[in-house]
């Protein structure tokens, strides 16, 4: 089989285009997979890291104002359609499969031009731009979640897989996860606190984390932050002007990234972090409770609807982004640790939302695609 993936810009659209690749080679070891991405993604570093090639063309996102700049973007985008015809026509895939982002459009485009059969992969529950706009060219659409089925009335075929995701359930023993515990810098005496905001960090729930550390509000629980490699660097020097060492607060872990990340989620009791579709995944899958703070200011407050469908079974408690101040994370995290019985329900009910075998059904939507 010959694969091209369109997937560029953020990790979101990204990971799950790498997760279908490595299924796809799982199954049919000889296929030839590429991915067609723009210069400035991290598609540059994640697709070489992960082992496949990357062909790049002129894409941009563009903006309803009319302007010189949005003029000159619209233009390289249209030269990018050229080019990506052109890799289609070299590359000759057998299926194209699109995972979102202003990439898709030119690389949908050469695809029908070629009458080359179109998946597309829509991670969020409020469907994006570029997967509505191309709806009606797409042979067929998977969605992450039930709800963004009746948001994609265009497309012929819309199928519910969910969304891939590398971070998966582990059932540690409690040697294990005290080692692991240990390794974070943390111990097992209270209940443990994950926050991050994506791998970038997110500044308004690291504000409210250092007004959790200045006030030492975290007497009941531990912390260990993911704080993106720019923000940890404010934190620490805001932490200092405070005469606080980032390297030595009780009972909180304040790291610029987290390696190990399906570990820690795996034995932290409560998940702080934005509702991106693969948080949201990783969430339900595992069947941790959480406080979500929504991302404002994206397409169709995307995020905002992805976090809906955790609160809407009881699994997750909702912060608007202007409203997230210290005492209020203190209060809602305190709210659920020391309920022991709402901690388990939560849990319980996030795993409700968790979708099995994404993989395998995505990969049974390809090849009723590829002939």
């Amino acid at each position: 089989m010959k694969v091209l993936i369109a997937a560029a810009g953020t990790a979101g659209h990204i990971n799950p285009g790498l997760s279908i690749a490595n299924k796809i080679k799982e199954e049919e070891k000889d296929s030839k997979i590429a991915f067609i991405g723009t210069t400035r993604g991290l598609e540059n570093d994640l697709v070489p890291r992960a082992g496949y090639e990357l062909k790049t063309i002129d894409a941009y996102g563009l903006s309803k104002k009319i302007s010189i700049d949005n003029l000159k973007k619209l233009y390289k985008t249209y030269k990018g359609i050229g080019e990506a015809k052109k890799i289609v026509k070299e590359f000759n895939p057998d299926i194209v499969i699109g995972t979102g982002g202003y990439i898709c459009g030119a690389v949908v485009v050469a695809a029908k031009a070629n009458k080359i059969p179109v998946l597309l992969h829509e991670s969020n529950s409020f469907p994006g731009k570029a997967v509505k706009m191309l709806a009606k060219k797409a042979d067929t659409i998977l969605v992450s979640f039930e709800d963004a089925k009746t948001r994609i009335p265009n497309c012929k075929n819309v199928v519910f897989t969910g969304t891939p995701v590398k971070i998966k359930k582990q059932d540690y023993g409690i040697n294990e996860k005290l080692k692991i515990i240990k390794s974070i810098g943390l111990n097992e005496t209270k209940p443990i606190i994950l926050i991050f905001g994506g791998s970038q960090g997110a500044q308004k729930i690291n504000e409210a984390l250092i007004n959790i550390i200045e006030q030492k509000k975290n007497k009941n629980y531990q912390i260990i932050c993911g704080a993106g490699p720019k923000q940890f660097d404010i934190i620490k020097k805001k932490l200092s002007k405070k005469s606080i060492n980032i390297n030595n607060i009780p009972n909180c872990k304040i790291v610029p990234y987290i390696y190990n990340m399906e570990e820690v989620e795996n034995i932290a009791d409560v998940i702080v972090a934005r509702s991106g579709a693969m948080t949201i995944t990783e969430i339900a899958n595992l069947g941790k409770p959480s406080i979500l703070v929504p991302l404002p200011n994206v397409s169709n407050d995307h995020q905002m609807y992805n976090a809906k469908v955790l609160e809407k079974v009881g699994a997750a408690k909702i912060i608007k982004n202007d409203e997230l101040t210290g005492d209020i994370l203190n209060r809602e995290i305190e709210d659920i640790i020391l309920d022991k019985q709402k901690c388990i329900q939560m849990g319980n009910a996030a795993y409700t939302v968790s979708n099995q075998n994404v993989e395998e059904k995505i990969f049974n939507e390809i090849k009723k695609l590829v002939k």
